[in-house]
């Protein structure tokens, strides 16, 4: 190796976090570390027990550096420190040569770990504690398992759990959530790992076939799959943005809106849904076919054209049991993207989470147009002519 591979192998950063990322997970090894120390000294039994296990802090490297890592879990984290220090404890009783009884107990251990599926690789420190403390009694008891590692790991967890939820913001447990095969082949949506042509069977497939434990989930993996997937489309497709593909001139309606207005709108423009905005243009909620329908419901001796017209015809009661205006009926909960974003990201809204349309903002968040379906359709499969709908735009100017 000559000097220049030297220097490149040595500047390579291991972990892939930003500056703010390499702070936080610092800033959180250090309070773990201090709260588990300072607690198990509040509830030790005696001063011939440690304070802490020097092993816990490799765990708070793993625990706030790759929490994702399948090795980071509760079971490995809880499993692989207690199963070790018993092993531990047992080769420095059995064993009376260190040397022997270290390379057992590391062995012993990280077989034990893998066979019950809590491989931690700090916890191999913890079965070689006992063996390097030699002949001293509070190492020797069994009781070492529960004080200090016991403690120590149990606090540690809940640390574990607490600052990668609350302050890296990190999903802590990571849970495998199993794939449905049956809800799949039942499913109009397009699952993410659909998006990429990889199902989790075939990550899964690939992990077993290289024989490397890889320090990553299949989920994790399936999510950067896509990702780089969605940065490649970015890049052949170029910067066609909303903008270039929305409607414009859309028809809205407003809170205080008469509900049979806005059907009468809907059913002559033949319209699926409207925006529903403000007197700013702001986007308040949307209002679907749906939306109607869902306050019918049809007796025995009555028919659906009936009870829909009473629905939507206004009252002119002083006081009313049903809703008068769009604003009582429309959803919510709608989304909304900036009119700069590019057609990838409208992509998982509308094959993942069965959006039909999406309302379109500018950068004071008012309403200037609307992204349905055949629009993003039309621009995947010719964007060609969307870049020439662009140029005679601006030569029309």
């Amino acid at each position: 190796m000559n000097v220049h591979q030297f220097f490149r192998f040595i500047t390579v950063d291991p972990v892939n976090l930003s500056i703010k990322g390499k702070l936080l997970s610092v800033i959180s090894c250090f309070s773990a570390i201090l709260i588990v120390a300072w607690v198990t000294q509040k509830f030790g039994l005696s001063a011939a027990y440690p304070v802490i296990v020097a092993s816990m802090g490799a765990s708070a490297v793993i625990l706030f550096i790759m929490p994702g890592s399948p090795l980071a879990q509760p079971w490995p984290l809880v499993g692989g420190h207690l199963i070790s220090a018993v092993i531990g404890i047992t080769c420095a009783h059995l064993l009376a040569d260190t040397i022997i009884a270290s390379a057992c107990a590391s062995g012993a251990s990280v077989f034990a770990m893998l066979l019950l599926r809590c491989l931690h690789p700090p916890a191999a420190a913890t079965a070689l504690t006992p063996i390097i403390a030699g002949n001293h009694a509070s190492f020797i008891n069994y009781s070492f398992a529960l004080m200090p590692v016991g403690i120590n790991v149990a606090i540690m967890l809940i640390m574990g759990i607490a600052i990668n939820r609350w302050v890296l913001r990190f999903e802590y447990p990571t849970v495998p959530h199993p794939v449905d095969n049956k809800k799949h082949k039942h499913s109009t949506l397009i699952q993410p790992s659909q998006r990429t042509g990889i199902s989790e069977q075939d990550l899964e497939q690939a992990l077993e076939n290289m024989d490397i434990f890889m320090d990553v989930s299949t989920g994790d993996l399936s999510k950067l799959l896509t990702d780089a997937q969605m940065q490649s489309f970015k890049r052949y497709r170029g910067n066609i943005t909303c903008a270039d593909i929305m409607v414009n001139n859309i028809l809205t309606v407003e809170y205080g809106t008469e509900v049979e207005e806005a059907w009468n709108i809907m059913h002559n423009e033949k319209l699926k849904a409207m925006p529903v905005i403000d007197r700013a243009k702001r986007v308040i909620g949307i209002i679907t076919w749906n939306d109607f329908f869902k306050y019918i419901k049809v007796n025995a001796n009555e028919t659906f054209q009936g009870k829909f017209r009473t629905f939507i015809r206004r009252t002119h009661d002083v006081s009313t049991d049903k809703p008068e205006s769009v604003g009582h009926i429309m959803t919510t909960s709608v989304s909304v993207l900036p009119e700069n974003t590019h057609i990838a990201d409208l992509i998982p809204l509308m094959s993942n989470q069965g959006y039909r349309q999406i309302p379109i903002v500018n950068n004071e968040n008012r309403l200037v147009g609307m992204v349905y379906q055949a629009n993003l359709i039309a621009a995947l499969y010719n964007e060609r002519s969307i870049k020439q709908m662009r140029v005679g735009d601006v030569t029309a100017m």
